[in-house]
């Protein structure tokens, strides 16, 4: 069955939005008495049955609300958005379907990319939470400075890079607690920035042999901690 997206106030409102609304009635075909499952992105489904086929305003009526369990690790990574955008927005798409917490765009020395349209990004967030029957939501927070994110109070603070200091496999670490991993640009971070975040407590990690794309060591990432993650 497809899933639809409706936020609190829609659902007390009992309506789609518009985009929404088209999809169902116009695309789906969907009829007034028809039976649709909903989510609002934190973990409520909803099974609702349509009462008005409007597709500019469906309007619906809840049957039942299930509340499910979140399970995706608590991982947040901070990444620097790639030049081409298509390559940061295939991050999303994968990480959101395998399962992440938060994602922060960061700024680096060696950044290429430093405007994100999170609106946009938010949107791919969404259809892939659509695809993977995902009913808790990333949250996509606003573009940040690396020197923020250096702030952050996780007990567990991780670093990928390409430097060949002392470093642990990722693959080796048992997750858990909530975590945060810091994931450079193309160009990777600068040896300052390493050094920095060394000393605010971040602990260098390999993701492996291979020296990865950013995109592709945000996903190897990913799919590493949910492997390993120990609730």
């Amino acid at each position: 069955m497809h899933l639809f997206i409706a936020n609190n106030n829609e659902i007390e409102l009992g309506v789609l939005n518009g985009f929404e609304s088209k999809h169902c009635i116009k695309v789906l075909r969907k009829s007034s008495g028809d039976q649709i499952k909903i989510t609002d992105g934190v973990g409520n489904l909803l099974t609702a049955k349509i009462k008005d086929a409007d597709f500019k305003r469906c309007s619906f009526e809840v049957i039942e609300i299930e509340k499910t369990e979140k399970l995706a690790p608590p991982l947040h990574i901070a990444i620097a958005p790639t030049k081409n955008i298509e390559r940061f927005e295939f991050f999303l798409e994968k990480s959101t379907e395998i399962g992440i917490s938060e994602i922060t765009p960061v700024i680096c020395f060696h950044s290429e990319r430093k405007t994100i349209k999170v609106e946009r990004l938010n949107k791919k967030i969404v259809s892939a939470c659509k695809q993977s029957r995902n009913y808790h939501f990333p949250v996509l927070n606003d573009i940040s400075s690396l020197s923020e994110i250096m702030k952050s109070s996780y007990k567990r603070k991780l670093i990928a890079h390409c430097d060949d200091n002392k470093k642990v496999e990722l693959k080796t670490l048992k997750i858990k607690e909530p975590t945060l991993i810091l994931i450079g640009p193309e160009g990777d971070f600068s040896k300052d920035e390493i050094e920095l975040a060394i000393k605010s407590g971040f602990e260098p990690i390999s993701l492996g042999n291979s020296r990865l794309r950013t995109e592709t060591a945000g996903i190897v990432a990913c799919t590493t901690i949910n492997l390993n993650y120990e609730k």
